[in-house]
């Protein structure tokens, strides 16, 4: 299993915590340090869309201009944001053998992760 995010996120802190505590072994990749191929986030797509990939809510969107927020309209445009502003990507992303995680919900992972 494959945990992508930034290691100093608080939603990420969260959610690491929560997998060992209860013993889910994960493989990390930091987005600041590693980045993101265009096939890892084409990939996602294919199984949730782009919309929920970009984190609206999140410092990086909010300090766009105006202008490169609305710029981002399909997936070619949200890639090239995501790829350029790690930062604006939600996480963290979880990929498991049943799909991807999004975002921190105890819930979810205790579904899908035990």
């Amino acid at each position: 299993m494959h945990v992508y995010g930034i290691k100093n996120c608080n939603t990420v802190k969260k959610a690491l915590t929560w997998l060992t505590e209860n013993n889910v072994p994960y493989t990390f990749h930091d987005f600041k340090k590693e980045g993101i191929s265009l096939s890892k986030l084409e990939a996602w797509e294919q199984e949730i869309g782009w919309e929920p990939l970009v984190n609206k809510r999140g410092t990086t969107w909010r300090q766009l201009s105006p202008e490169a927020q609305r710029a981002v309209v399909d997936a070619a445009s949200a890639n090239a944001l995501m790829q350029e502003k790690t930062s604006v990507i939600k996480r963290p992303i979880i990929e498991t053998s049943e799909g991807l995680l999004l975002g921190f919900d105890a819930e979810a992972y205790e579904a899908k992760l035990k």
